[in-house]
């Protein structure tokens, strides 16, 4: 292990709403490698998060109490979740429609449902024990509540997406009163800069990417049924992703003679029609290795979800050699696309229909085009990279309590 020097004395605390090899999330995973790249480099460094693995339900599915993963301590405390009630589904689907909703009732809705009140006592009790307090992403209870018991030692990381949610007062306090913030992109950053009064401390870190060990060729036997060529959807299939968007465009290519396979992997129910079956193949909650060998596998992978914050799984289909579609709505992965060169993006259904098709007859400009994107990724996400610029704004924002 690396040891401590005089500048990394101090504990650093990270606040994820989950924690754990099972749990799948861009914010999450973001997270959980930042504290272990920061604890390698010589941090004394705590996760404090929940028992919960499922963010539909947050039922606490691990032992609260302390344990340790490698050089990192892990504090995990118990979720209270209130039964929904009229009110909050009201109350959140005027948020959601961009209504009126006074500050009371923002307030009811962000405490009437998932709830950790000890770690929220602890960081009460023990806040000012550390350097720095690292939350994320901002739309979370664990993050608003705790991002606001100790301001001058939190350092934000929103995760902001363009949606109805961020613009409610609210939330104000948290990101204009924290010590600093790591946002993931520039146009991540342009978006607070608009919706909110920044602190003067703020950077673009962005987020590693790892590279990869070429996936071994037998990663996927068992496991994918089908000969025909595919392209791959990886992450949560719900609606907030663009997965139903998906797979009504998927159905309409099909039915004008798409030759190509959906495959998809994740969490979530994929809800795949009779009309599909046989064409989509949901490959569930796969492991790392395996979902490395179906980003290079596929033809192409799909991004359909406007609501990105960094895009992590856009630059992994990269790493792996593999061109992207994705929708344009989305100001990040328009941004990651338009500097990299790597991809195609789409307006509506009617393009992302042209887009599959395009790429089945012609897989040479399909090569061309992914053959940028290792090289972007590399350039811009390199890991030593990505944590030299955390801990230099960590040096200059922080000091040992």
């Amino acid at each position: 292990m690396v040891e401590a020097s005089p500048a990394r004395r101090g504990t650093l605390a990270f606040i994820p709403p989950r924690y754990g090899p099972e749990v799948v999330g861009g914010a999450e995973a973001v997270i959980a490698e930042t504290a272990h790249a920061l604890a390698a480099r010589g941090w004394d460094v705590e996760i404090l998060t929940t028992c919960a693995v499922d963010h539909f339900t947050w039922a606490n599915a691990t032992p609260a109490g302390v344990t340790t993963d490698g050089a990192v301590t892990v504090r995990r405390f118990p979720t209270e979740v209130a039964s929904p009630t009229p009110d909050r589904d009201r109350i959140g689907e005027q948020i959601l429609l961009g209504e009126p909703v006074s500050i009371e009732e923002q307030q009811r809705w962000m405490n009437d449902g998932l709830r950790v009140p000890e770690l929220w006592h602890h960081l009460l009790d023990h806040g000012r024990s550390y350097r720095a307090v690292v939350c994320a992403p901002y739309m979370f209870w664990t993050t608003f509540a705790c991002g606001q018991v100790v301001p001058d030692r939190t350092i934000l990381m929103p995760c902001l997406h363009d949606e109805a949610p961020a613009y409610l007062s609210l939330f104000q306090p948290l990101v204009n009163g924290a010590r600093g913030i790591w946002f993931l992109s520039d146009p991540e950053r342009d978006l607070a800069d608009r919706i909110f009064r920044l602190p003067a401390r703020t950077v673009v870190t962005g987020a590693a990417v790892y590279p990869v060990a070429p996936p071994r060729a037998d990663a996927l036997d068992g496991l994918l049924h089908t000969e025909r060529p595919f392209v791959l959807y990886a992450g949560r299939r719900e609606w907030g992703k663009g997965w139903s968007e998906l797979l009504e465009a998927f159905e309409r290519a099909v039915l004008r003679g798409c030759g190509l396979d959906l495959v998809t992997v994740g969490v979530g129910d994929p809800g795949i029609p009779d009309s599909l079956a046989g064409r989509v193949h949901d490959l569930g909650f796969v492991t790392d290795e395996q979902r490395n060998a179906a980003m290079a596998a596929a033809t192409a992978y799909v991004q359909p979800s406007a609501m990105e914050s960094f895009s992590r799984t856009v630059l992994e289909a990269w790493q792996a050699g593999t061109l992207v579609v994705a929708n344009r709505a989305s100001d990040v992965v328009r941004w990651h696309v338009e500097r990299s060169g790597a991809g195609l993006l789409y307006r509506d259904d009617d393009q992302l229909v042209e887009a599959l098709l395009q790429i089945e007859a012609h897989p040479a400009s399909i090569e061309r085009g992914a053959a940028n994107g290792a090289g972007y990724v590399r350039e811009h996400y390199d890991p030593d990279v990505v944590f030299d610029r955390m801990e230099a704004s960590l040096f200059e924002w922080t000091r040992e309590p």
